[in-house]
C-alpha cells in the first residue's frame, strides 16, 4: 500500500491512497482523513485503506485522479516524535579517520540515536530555504520507519510487527554548525532544520523480498543538478536495523502512534557507489588528499533523491528539491 498526504491548506493535509505506479490516488476522506488518523487506530483503518489500494491499482477508482507529486506534503507533516540514528558505522568511522582521531570503542555495541524536529516535516517538492550558504548546507539520504504505538520493554523481534510505513527522508544537515553543538554535549539543535520526506510512505510489504532482516535492500540514488553522486545500497552495511533501532528507543519509553525513526544517511564500505551526503565526499577527499575540495550545496542547487525497485521504477516517489536563499527579517 502507498500512502500520500495531498496540500489543502490545514496543517496535516488530506491523506490519499496512491496506485502502485505512482500514476493515480484517490482521496481516503470517507476512510480517514489524515495519516496520524489512520495510524492511531491502524488495525480497524489499514484493510479499509488496503482495499481501496486494490481499488485503484485494478483501475476500478471511479474518483481516482493523476497524481502529482509536487502537490504533496509530507506523507505525515508533522509528528509526536522523530528519532535518528547511525546505522551505517563507516560514515562515523570514515569521518573520524579524515579527522585524524580514533573512532569511538563502543560504536558498535549499541545503536545511537538523537531526538530531532518533528513539527515540520517538509513535502518531496518543497524547497530547502535557509539564510546562509555559510552554515555548509549539506543533503543526507536515508529512510525512515513510521510506527503506531510501540510499548516500553519491547524487543526488536516484537518491535518489527509495529513498522507500519517506510519512506525516503533528506535529512538536511547545516555541517558548519553541527561541531560547536556537539562539543556542547546537548546535540543537534539549528543543525538539523526541517527534514524532507518523499511523496509516498509505503507499507514494507510493497518491498517483496527487498524488505527482509529489518532492513530494505535496494540503492538510493542521490543527484546533485542532474549529476549521479551516489548510490549506495541501503541494506549492506547496515550495522543496527529498524527493529534495534525502535526496541533501543523504547528501553525507558513509550513510542506513540506517528513516531518517526530514521537510520542516517545511508553509506556503503566500499566507496565505488559513491555517497549520500557531501560531507561523506568530503571525507573520501581528506582521506585521499589531505583537504576537502567539494564545496557544500549553494543557492540554486537542486537534490534529487530516489530508489528503484527490479522493474526500473520509482518506489516511492523521488525527493526533488532546489536550495533558496531565505529572506532574513530586519529588526524594527
Amino acid at each position: 500500500m502507498k500512502l500520500a498526504t495531498l496540500k489543502d491548506g490545514t496543517r496535516d493535509g488530506q491523506l490519499a491512497v496512491v496506485s502502485r505506479d505512482l500514476k493515480t490516488a484517490h482521496l481516503a476522506d470517507g476512510i480517514a482523513s489524515t495519516l496520524q488518523k489512520a495510524l492511531d487506530d491502524w488495525s480497524f483503518i489499514a484493510p479499509q485503506l488496503d482495499l481501496l489500494y486494490q481499488t485503484i491499482n485494478s483501475g476500478r477508482g471511479h474518483r481516482a485522479f493523476d497524481f502529482e507529486p509536487a502537490n504533496c506534503m509530507a506523507p505525515l507533516p508533522r509528528s509526536s516524535l522523530r528519532v535518528a540514528g547511525a546505522s551505517y558505522l563507516q560514515q562515523i568511522e570514515r569521518a573520524c579517520k579524515a579527522a585524524g582521531v580514533d573512532a569511538p570503542a563502543n560504536l558498535r555495541e549499541a545503536p545511537r540515536l538523537y531526538q530531532g524536529a518533528s513539527d515540520d516535516f517538509l513535502g518531496a517538492h518543497d524547497d530547502i530555504t535557509l539564510a546562509q550558504e555559510q552554515w555548509g548546507i549539506d543533503y543526507e539520504a536515508g529512510i525512515a520507519a513510521i510506527t503506531d504505538d510501540v510499548a516500553m520493554g519491547s524487543t526488536p523481534d516484537q518491535v518489527h510487527l509495529n513498522i507500519k510505513l517506510l519512506m525516503l527522508v533528506n535529512d538536511i544537515t547545516l555541517r558548519n554548525l553541527a561541531p560547536d553543538e556537539q562539543a556542547s554535549g546537548y546535540g543537534f539543535l539549528q543543525a538539523k532544520p526541517a527534514m524532507a520526506c518523499s511523496p509516498v510512505a509505503i507499507t514494507p510489504d510493497e518491498l517483496g523480498d527487498a524488505w527482509r532482516g529489518g532492513k530494505v535492500h535496494y540503492a538510493l540514488r542521490c543527484s546533485l543538478n542532474g549529476k549521479l553522486t551516489g548510490q549506495p545500497h541501503a541494506g549492506a552495511d547496515m550495522a543496527f536495523n529498524y527493529p534495534q533501532l525502535l526496541a533501543h528507543l523504547c528501553r525507558t519509553r513509550n513510542a506513540r502512534a506517528g513516531s518517526v525513526v530514521s537510520a542516517g544517511g545511508v553509506a556503503n564500505k566500499e566507496i565505488k557507489k559513491g555517497f549520500s551526503s557531501i560531507f561523506e565526499r568530503r571525507n573520501q577527499e581528506m582521506i585521499a588528499d589531505g583537504v576537502a575540495s567539494t564545496p557544500y550545496l549553494l543557492f540554486g542547487d537542486v537534490v534529487r533523491l530516489e530508489m528503484l525497485g527490479d522493474d526500473g521504477k520509482s518506489l516511492f516517489g523521488a525527493i526533488e528539491q532546489t536550495l533558496k536563499q531565505a529572506e532574513v527579517r530586519k529588526s524594527r
